[in-house]
């Protein structure tokens, strides 16, 4: 949620509401929320704080509140808590009240790219690349077949690379980088976690497809939008190493089915 900012009040109307605060016997705090003090200091779902304006957007509460996770500790502002230097402001999160089954709902997920802001498409992309990296390493360890192992090791490359190409965006942008995977995407790795032997090489092969699919989408519209240009630039230049890996992903998936 957004954080209303604080409007001066004449001193006779504080004055006021102060003999009226000491006279009740109960202070209204809000299920799950950071009560504010009078100034333009906000709380992120992390509990951290952080100045509106600042020129720093917070990545986690970000990130993780535009793919509509649940709210988790104290929440005193909307997600991203302040304001970049280049005048972004990080969205609330849609399904934020619907618990940790939307938040990890891929289709849910996909809704959000069509108003998705320049600032969390970018730590989208990193949680992303995250994913495949992590999976990737995981699945060149324990997969049994050999193209698997390959193609995993190839993920691993490639987005160890986009990533780099992702901070020379978003560091001029002043967008900070999710140190953890969003809710999403860590259940899918979650899932393939769980698995071993084919049904592992299987799971790794179909989360690499479905796992693309969701980034193509969500590079494409900021490929034809996007309110800075470097980030417009950066998705279009991204789009064709997706929709390759995708293709291969569908090619190996064949192989283990």
């Amino acid at each position: 949620m957004k954080m209303k900012k604080t409007k001066v009040i004449p001193q006779i109307l504080v004055a006021s509401t102060l003999l009226l605060g000491t006279a009740c016997s109960t202070t209204n705090t809000g299920t799950g929320a950071g009560t504010t003090s009078g100034s333009s200091t906000s709380t992120d779902a992390s509990g951290s704080s952080g100045a509106t304006g600042s020129g720093t957007v917070n990545s986690n509460s970000a990130a993780t509140n535009a793919a509509g996770s649940p709210s988790t500790g104290a929440i005193g502002s909307g997600a991203g808590a302040g304001t970049s230097s280049t005048g972004f402001t990080g969205t609330a999160g849609t399904a934020g009240a619907t618990g940790a089954d939307a938040a990890a709902d891929p289709t849910a997920f996909m809704a959000t790219f069509a108003t998705m802001q320049d600032p969390v498409f970018l730590m989208n992309a990193a949680s992303s690349n995250m994913l495949e990296i992590q999976a990737g390493q995981m699945a060149a360890q324990r997969a049994t077949n050999p193209d698997v192992k390959k193609f995993a090791q190839m993920m691993v490359d490639h987005h160890t690379k986009a990533t780099q190409q992702l901070k020379t965006v978003a560091t001029p942008l002043s967008v900070q980088m999710p140190q953890t995977l969003m809710p999403v995407h860590q259940a899918m790795l979650d899932r393939l976690a769980a698995k071993s032997g084919k049904d592992f090489d299987e799971e790794y092969m179909d989360l690499m497809e479905a796992a693309h699919k969701m980034d193509i989408a969500m590079f494409e519209v900021k490929g034809k939008r996007a309110d800075v240009p470097a980030v417009q630039s950066f998705a279009t230049q991204t789009l064709p190493m997706l929709r390759s890996h995708g293709t291969m992903a569908g090619e190996v998936e064949k192989k283990v089915d």
